[in-house]
């Protein structure tokens, strides 16, 4: 099966090229294929004809984006637009990583998003990934969109973060009001990786780990797991932005994503915890 990967030195790029060993992969970056430029990506697509189109390329700097322009749009909204046309041409599946943040994540936290609930992105990356999943839709029938949360891997991360800041500090403080799952990038690519061997339908899916956590007790687990010994302090958003003295875009409160739909078409969704312990011994943290 040829497949095209787009972003492919990202982290979940590379995640999804080691969970898809064995097909033939063609493998862009920006200095190979510019998404946001339609003639190239038509072009690119006919002279390689990829059955999928795994797009992983994205702007992901969420404060950035608040300030920095219209390439955000370019980047999020009409690279996947520019995409879904050229796999309509060539009759290739697209399949697109979106995000919680098309939520407004203001959900009341006892429960969590299904893939219909109403969106309401307030900040700028989070509009434009919308933009994006509607661009799509409104130009292929074929496509997988993922909607996800709170990921690590392979780069810089929150638990490498984590782990490197403990090593100087006897405590740290964490936000403790802002619920979502923890996802291992390995574990999203093998959701991507069966849902294209299972031929689900297409559509929207919700794609994070199992189980919902704060950033406050997902730190404590990590320590815990890695046996570290630092102190973690419960703090509010408004506290911790008062005390790093930073500016950020909005964080959703609530990124909690129901994977009931996923789990109903057989796909197998791993615990966050279970996923945090194979990461950490990866690392050779555990």
């Amino acid at each position: 099966m040829k497949i095209l990967i787009t972003g492919a030195n990202g982290m979940l790029a590379n995640s999804v090229k080691k969970r898809l060993e064995g097909n033939e992969l063609i493998c862009t970056d920006v200095e190979d294929l510019d998404i946001t430029n339609y003639n190239a990506v038509l072009e690119f697509v006919q002279k390689t004809k990829p059955e999928y189109i795994v797009n992983c390329a994205a702007y992901t700097a969420v404060d950035k984006a608040e300030t920095a322009g219209e390439i955000v749009e370019k980047i999020n909204a009409q690279g996947p637009e520019n995409l879904a046309k050229a796999a309509k041409e060539n009759n290739s599946i697209l399949i697109h990583i979106s995000t919680d943040y098309v939520f407004g994540g203001e959900l009341d936290i006892e429960k969590d998003y299904k893939e219909e609930d109403p969106k309401n992105p307030v900040t700028a990356y989070g509009i434009t990934k919308l933009h994006g999943e509607n661009k799509i839709k409104e130009n292929t029938d074929k496509y997988y969109i993922f909607r996800t949360a709170w990921l690590y891997g392979e780069g810089n991360n929150f638990v490498r973060t984590m782990l490197k800041l403990a090593e100087t500090k006897d405590e740290l403080n964490v936000v403790a009001d802002q619920h979502g799952s923890p996802t291992y990038a390995e574990d999203l690519a093998n959701i991507i990786g069966e849902a294209i061997e299972k031929k689900i339908p297409y559509g929207i899916y919700n794609a994070t780990n199992q189980g919902y956590t704060t950033w406050y007790d997902f730190t404590k687990t990590i320590f815990e797991y890695a046996n570290v010994t630092c102190k973690v302090n419960p703090v509010t958003t408004e506290e911790y932005i008062e005390m790093m003295k930073i500016t950020q875009a909005k964080r959703p409160k609530n990124s909690k994503l129901s994977k009931e739909k996923l789990i109903s078409q057989g796909i197998n969704i791993p615990k966050w915890q279970d996923a945090l312990k194979r990461y950490l011994i990866k690392e050779g943290k555990m």
